[in-house]
């Protein structure tokens, strides 16, 4: 069946019949509809769908695990939905190296299992369960390792993509030390599928830890969790290594949890000290390293539904305390339920909503006024449609969209790539 503007049997000629199929409604990116779902194997496949798409002018979102389709903008339009579902390989796993190559369609929990078999790992850990690589990649997702370990962009050294007119591109290399094209791996992560197709991604890796504790506390005021976060980094005990400071705080309830991963005296001695740290704010717990697992996997969840709205905010660390209050007075005003948890250590909030939508609307408008004017980010992660149709995802972008549209021109002059879900509605 030839679908509207879409060659569909020159589409199922590259990747075979059973791998392109009509969209349905559960395909839709925030209410867009595209036409069909196609699903290449090969770089080389895909480099054919999108020389096919810059030439039939389609619109193409590209699509791993679907943790990621809720971020952005909704698009202006979508003709293709472009999944990594069948380039799902651990092309490359060199354990001497410390380095491995995997295509983007692999799923994170997949390559995790791979990698432990040589007592390595990927320092990142997003809780969004199914989350692939190219997504994880597109969205620069982290979770509460990024303390020790830092981002996607810390541990990415290569990666290999696919442009808007079909062009295959790489940069970087197998090994930590070749950094050459390094930047094009640095511009492609975070980009939200709005330059090309990531096909496949180098990172460097670490040894999984000998053992690890959870030290947590509990409050039951949302402005204690800075001053456990600042006696946590900046105390006499930053001595020692956290591999972890989360926060959550939900109906007058919070915890603030620190995860230490290492040798067994090390860890032993880090967890005691913070117990002895920690013991004016309240009584503290202490969790071995499978109980901690389990404690891990659900303190890590973003605090958001769906139907509510979530927000990413951005600060320095030392600025926790002003952000808590900020969300806390947002959402006191407008009657909303709220949820928060964030990276504690590193500045990173996650606040989740509750609320009718003129109040939701009003809650990211102060916060983002508050927060933007003292340098700091706030982004739209989840919202209901008729939300986002009032609000910008991004916020204001300043000086920085002028050089966005220059890379977004560079890259995709024909703006098929995502169009309308980035910064400017690039």
């Amino acid at each position: 069946m030839q679908t509207q503007n879409v060659p569909t049997e020159e589409l199922q000629g590259i990747v075979g019949e059973g791998h392109v199929r009509e969209a349905t409604a559960e395909d839709a990116v925030d209410g867009v509809g595209p036409s069909l779902v196609v699903e290449p194997a090969t770089i080389e496949e895909t480099s054919e769908v999108m020389k096919l798409a810059s030439r039939e002018g389609l619109a193409v979102s590209p699509c791993g695990g679907g943790t990621k389709m809720g971020l952005g903008n909704p698009p202006r339009e979508v003709d293709l939905i472009l999944s990594t579902a069948r380039m799902d390989q651990i092309i490359e796993h060199v354990p001497g190296d410390q380095i491995v190559r995997a295509q983007a369609g692999v799923r994170l929990e997949d390559l995790q299992e791979k990698l432990a078999e040589a007592d390595q790992m990927l320092g990142v850990d997003p809780p969004e369960e199914g989350a692939t690589i190219g997504g994880i990649v597109a969205a620069n997702s982290s979770g509460p390792r990024r303390l020790r370990y830092g981002t996607v962009r810390d541990l990415i050294i290569g990666i290999k993509v696919v442009l808007a007119d079909g062009t295959v591109a790489k940069a970087g290399g197998k090994v930590v030390k070749n950094v050459a094209g390094y930047d094009l791996s640095k511009l492609f992560t975070g980009s939200l599928g709005t330059l090309g197709v990531i096909a496949e991604a180098n990172f460097r890796l670490h040894p999984i830890r000998e053992t690890a504790r959870t030290v947590f506390l509990e409050v039951d005021d949302h402005n204690k969790i800075p001053d456990v976060a600042q006696e946590l980094t900046h105390s006499s005990f930053s001595q020692f290594v956290l591999d972890a400071l989360e926060m959550r705080w939900e109906r007058d309830r919070g915890v603030i949890a620190a995860l230490f991963e290492g040798i067994e005296p090390a860890v032993v001695a880090q967890s005691s000290r913070a117990v002895e740290v920690l013991g004016s704010h309240g009584e503290t717990r202490v969790l071995g390293e499978d109980d901690g697992e389990a404690f891990w996997e659900h303190f890590a969840r973003r605090p958001w539904a769906a139907g509510d709205v979530g927000l990413k905010i951005g600060a320095p660390p030392a600025d926790l305390a002003a952000v808590l209050d900020s969300i806390v007075g947002a959402a006191e005003r407008a009657d909303a339920e709220i949820r928060l948890s964030g990276h504690a250590g590193t500045g990173v909030t996650f606040a989740g909503f509750s609320g009718d939508e003129d109040g939701l609307v009003e809650i990211v408008e102060e916060v983002r006024e508050i927060r933007v004017r003292r340098g700091g980010s706030v982004v739209v992660q989840e919202a209901p449609l008729a939300v986002k149709e009032r609000l910008d995802a991004w916020g204001s972008s300043g000086d920085y969209l002028g050089l966005t549209r220059r890379v977004k021109e560079k890259f995709d002059p024909g703006y098929i790539m995502n169009p309308g879900r980035f910064l400017g509605g690039i």
